[in-house]
Order: C-alpha cells, then structure tokens, then sequence
C-alpha cells in the first residue's frame, strides 16, 4: 500500500501537469518528487507518470489511481480532523473515580494546586468531572471505560489496569477518648483486634479490604469478627466511633483532627502493619493516558514529592531573645 505522502505527490502531478510545480505545491524539490514517483512506481509494479520536455502526464494507470488516491485522502483528512478533537477533548476533560478517603481528603487539594499551577502558565485548566465511590466500584468504573482514570486504595488491582503509587497512608485502630483500651499500657493483640465487632466501611471499601488482606498476611488464619456496624462514608463511621459504636479501623487521614484534639486515641495493634500505598490506575499502555490525565498524574507526583520532602526536613532551630 502506498504511503499517503506518494500519493499526495501523485495528485499534485496531475493537478499540474509537472513535477516542479507538483514539488512547489507539496513542499518538496523537484528532486524529492522524482524520487518519491519512482519509488511509488517501483513499490505497486505500475508505470504512473509519463515524462516528456513540455512536462509531466498520469498514464492511464496512474488516473486510475490518482482517483482512488482522492477519494482515500479525503478520508484520512477526515480521520486526522477527528484525532485532532479527540486530544483536545482529553486535555480539556477528564473523568475521575475515586475511592472515598482519597476523594474526600486528597483529591480536592490537588485539583485546587492543579488549577492554580496551570493558571500561572497560562495553561487551560481542563474540567475534571469527579466520582467518589469504593475502590472496588472505581476499578469496575475504569475497566468499563466510564472513568479515564481512577484512584483506589484497595490492595489488589484487576488484570488488565495499570497502576502507579501516587501517595502512602497508614491505617490506625481508632476509639473514643473514654474508651477502656485508652487506659492500657500494652498494644492491641491482633487475636482481640480480629475478635472485636468493629465499626466498617461496606463490603468493596479499600480501608475493609487491606485490613482483611494486613489480618490474613499474619498467618494462623486470622478472621476479622463480623461488624457492628457497616456504613458507607468514612464521616459515618467516625461519627458513629464518637458515638460509642464500637471501635473502627480508618485512615489516619480521616481521622487526623478528631487525634490531635483528643476526641480519639490511636490504639497500636501488635505486629500489624497498617501502611498502605494509594494508587492510580487506567487502562491502556504503561504510561498514563496523554492529556488531562498525564497532566493530572504529573502534578500529583509533583505535590506529594513536595509534601514528603517538607514533611522530613529539620524544624528550624529555635533561638533566644
């Protein structure tokens, strides 16, 4: 099959009648289009140009296929035009799911740092149509194509995502102020964490599912108690922990101020680790999507660099006065 360009060459011939006028109307020297016709020539096996001192003529073969040529440029043209609206759609909108904790206390801070960067550049700030559901509807959401880009923090993604760590968590064993394991001195056995009845998210929650996979990677095959309660947001099961539900599994995250105001203790749980990657995830070649998505991952990776790299630097040194 002939390459577009030898094509257009071959039209532009018969447009002109010579191969100087054909080289001038494509950009190209004389030279080049000589070339380009012999080698059209020599790749289909038919003879297409005829030569002569007063200029240049299709054969009859050459007609022939200086008319499919037009009919099939046309067409690309039309593809190329619809390319074109599809990257500036995906740079100028991007439809994202996302787990509840990262949507609710991640998400909104890097949307705002996103537009604020991109408007000091003079960048367009593209629409960002944001989902927050459980990490297992946001993976369905993305392997369906209703999501260009998702953000889960369940520890296992499905076959056929690609997922890049954008920001760690950790979670904590959490309970009210006046709760009788705030007064102990010794941590949390994991065989009373499992046989407690705890305050959870639903079944498919990110937060649910790795304290079921942190429990079982601890051998002697530990089962979480059933819950006392199952609720559907993060906030719901914090308010029902203030309330005296019952003790609850959650990000730190969620629960950062209710810790550094007292309302609820941190309880350390012996020999379970708690410590979680947060990742994004799509669909498609190892590297994220280009456009909106790209543009988002980026500064994502950009914002918590910044974050981690203020996080351990030394305070500065007090002095006297």
């Amino acid at each position: 099959m002939p390459d577009l360009v030898a094509l257009e060459v071959l039209l532009s011939i018969a447009r002109t009648g010579s191969l100087s006028a054909a080289g001038r109307q494509c950009g190209m020297t004389q030279q080049a289009v000589s070339a380009r016709v012999a080698a059209l020539e020599s790749q289909t096996g038919v003879r297409m140009v005829r030569r002569s001192r007063t200029g240049s003529e299709l054969t009859p073969a050459g007609v022939v296929t200086a008319q499919w040529a037009d009919r099939l440029l046309g067409v690309a043209h039309e593809v190329d035009a619809g390319l074109a609206t599809l990257r500036a759609d995906s740079k100028s909108r991007v439809r994202v799911h996302a787990s509840l904790t990262i949507a609710e206390l991640l998400m909104p801070r890097w949307l705002v740092t996103l537009r604020t960067a991109l408007e000091r550049h003079g960048d367009a700030v593209p629409e960002v149509i944001l989902t927050a559901e459980n990490s297992e509807h946001v993976i369905a959401a993305v392997l369906h194509g209703d999501a260009d880009v998702g953000f889960i923090e369940s520890p296992g993604t499905a076959r056929g995502l690609r997922s890049r760590i954008v920001a760690y968590d950790e979670l904590v064993l959490v309970v009210p102020a006046a709760h009788r394991w705030t007064r102990r001195s010794q941590p949390i056995e994991i065989a009373e964490l499992a046989q407690t009845a705890l305050v959870t998210r639903e079944p498919g929650s990110g937060t649910r599912d790795y304290l079921t996979t942190a429990l079982a990677a601890t051998g002697g095959g530990v089962v979480q108690a059933a819950p006392v309660l199952e609720l559907s947001t993060a906030a719901a099961v914090r308010a029902a922990v203030l309330a005296g539900a019952g003790p609850a599994v959650m990000s730190r995250l969620a629960v950062s101020d209710d810790l550094s105001l007292g309302r609820m203790r941190a309880i350390p749980v012996r020999e379970l680790d708690l410590h979680r990657s947060l990742r994004a995830i799509w669909v498609g070649s190892r590297t994220p999507p280009a456009g909106a998505v790209r543009d988002l991952l980026g500064h994502i990776t950009s914002v918590q660099r910044s974050a981690s790299a203020s996080a351990s630097a030394p305070a500065p040194a007090r002095t006297r006065h």
